[in-house]
């Protein structure tokens, strides 16, 4: 079949009896996976590819029913439902749950996971809602999402591109097996130079701040003031990208680059629907705070004055979270969803909400995010197979199937961790990070941490307001300074090198060659994150 199709080409549909029940078996498979890595590594790996390439083995089967499975879109069903269940299961429902079983509160396990589960279905609607809109386009770099097309494609055509995606991916394969960061290599082949460049930088200060400052940045909460401040101005920033306001100055100067951009009716998401999925996506999550405040016992734990301010502060927080890691995964492939949860956690402590209340607001934000960036990986996968927009009926058809297979992998993610979660815990598989929030709760804040936090959200917030929207240049920053991976700023930093050099000297003919290749490294180091990990578990 070939990449794009016809008007008269039919999307299949996820509720094909067989389709459903491979979808269904394949979530269950992605759930544990997660389940298992999370808490035993602390690491949820992209599984998306690893969906494509079982798909494509499907396909190869001598069996009728699975000759149907030559489809790319077939394929990109299958990929959408694994990975939409091992973030779901993972990031979502299993991290949030973890943080009142550690603090020695089984009783709010229940309220949390419903919760977290509400907030998991909100968040990947938010997502289909908003993806190929304004501040969200289709076209954004969305690196996960193109590596599993490509490699999909690749699958499908044969011929000089699956030789390029060959060749990438070997060296993904080779580079991670030396220690180098290859998805973070192949991402500077593809994504905003300007963005990645701040990224790779935040990414070398952290890893190199001891010995240039003689701190540790991270426990200066350095990285949390400038992810507060960027994350304000990018709150900011979306509201005027909305409303459709032009900035003056130097400003706009800066953000030549979003003024340049296809107009606004190119998008499949006008802005009038935007704003009406960014009001009714808040009003959604102070529902859902209400809700675990009601079931969590947070009535007699505070004040109605304190109570209301929890709600509001726990909506706007789940909210700024879903747009930071939203925003992050877009441009870099990398979303910060622990650290920001964490950030949330702090400035709840500095507001002063008892140890309960504080437990289920960073369940809460941390189960938002994470399934709106995978929704946003997968539509982009599908966004390509089907032509990128072409037959517009076509597109919005399948990135609706996609959306369901997404909602009914969410829901076997769901009961799986329902089913299993008593046995994880009574084996002291607990994901490593909800010990980090127990303990942020039980150390409490204090004066100096607030300053620390408001003296640097200042230059977050300055950089971010500099960069615009299309640049993200505080987001992107404040990423890097929170993400501590050896030798993944230099990969960042190397990739822009060569990827400028490279069109330097053969022009913008190069960029879909380095696109594949791209896609080739990214695609090579998710392989053997995967099967690392996983050897790494099976010797537990």
């Amino acid at each position: 079949m070939k990449n794009g199709q016809t008007k008269k080409e039919k999307h299949p549909s996820i509720f094909e009896p067989f389709a459903l029940i491979l979808n269904i078996v394949t979530a269950v498979i992605g759930a544990v996976i997660g389940m298992q890595l999370v808490t035993s590594l602390g690491i949820t790996p992209n599984t998306a590819i690893i969906g494509a390439l079982i798909a494509m083995l499907i396909a190869r089967l001598p069996i009728a029913i699975f000759s149907k499975y030559k489809s790319i879109h077939r394929q990109n069903l299958v990929q959408t439902s694994i990975s939409s269940a091992t973030f779901g299961a993972a990031n979502s429902l299993l991290i949030p749950i973890g943080i009142p079983f550690v603090m020695g509160k089984p009783d709010l396990i229940m309220p949390m996971l419903i919760g977290a589960a509400l907030a998991m279905f909100v968040d990947a609607a938010l997502l289909y809602k908003l993806f190929d809109s304004r501040i969200f386009p289709a076209s954004g770099t969305w690196p996960s999402g193109v590596a599993t097309a490509e490699a999909i494609i690749a699958g499908d055509k044969g011929g000089k591109r699956a030789a390029l995606l060959g060749i990438g991916a070997a060296g993904g394969l080779l580079g991670s097996w030396l220690g180098i960061s290859m998805s973070a290599f192949g991402v500077a082949f593809i994504g905003n130079i300007w963005a990645l460049s701040m990224f790779g930088i935040g990414l070398l200060l952290r890893q190199y701040s001891v010995p240039l400052f003689g701190m540790d940045v991270n426990t200066a909460f350095i990285p949390h003031g400038f992810m507060i401040g960027a994350g304000v101005i990018a709150l900011f920033q979306v509201t005027m990208a909305i409303l459709n306001r032009k900035k003056k100055g130097a400003v706009a100067a800066a953000d030549q680059a979003t003024a340049d951009q296809a107009p606004a009716e190119t998008y499949t998401r006008a802005d009038k629907e935007t704003t009406r999925t960014l009001g009714l996506g808040f009003l959604a999550y102070l529902a859902i705070s209400l809700i675990l405040a009601v079931i969590g016992g947070l009535m007699t734990e505070m004040s109605p004055g304190m109570l209301i301010g929890f709600l509001i502060f726990a909506a706007f927080a789940a909210y700024v979270h879903e747009l930071i890691v939203g925003i992050a995964a877009m441009h870099s492939g990398w979303f910060p969803a622990f650290a920001v949860a964490l950030i949330t956690l702090i400035i709840g402590l500095l507001v002063g909400f008892p140890p309960v209340a504080l437990a289920l607001l960073v369940g809460f934000s941390a189960a938002t995010g994470p399934a709106f960036a995978d929704m946003g990986y997968d539509l982009k996968t599908g966004y390509i197979l089907r032509g990128e927009g072409k037959d517009r009926e076509f597109e919005l058809h399948g990135r609706k199937q996609q959306y369901v297979t997404g909602m009914i992998a969410f829901g076997v993610a769901l009961i799986t961790v329902m089913f299993t979660y008593k046995g994880f815990f009574a084996e002291g598989l607990v994901p490593p990070v909800d010990a980090v929030y127990v303990k942020t709760i039980e150390a409490g804040a204090s004066p100096e941490v607030a300053k620390q936090l408001f003296l640097w959200a200042i230059p977050g917030a300055i950089l971010q307001l500099v960069g615009g929207p299309s640049r993200q240049l505080g987001v992107l920053f404040a990423t890097g300074l929170l993400i501590l991976n050896p030798g993944a700023g230099w990969a960042v930093m190397a990739g822009i090198l060569i990827r400028m050099i490279v069109l330097k000297l053969k022009g913008k003919e190069a960029e879909t060659s380095m696109s594949i290749l791209a896609a080739g490294f990214i695609a090579g180091d998710a392989i053997y994150s995967f099967f690392n990990s996983m050897l790494k578990f099976t010797r537990k």
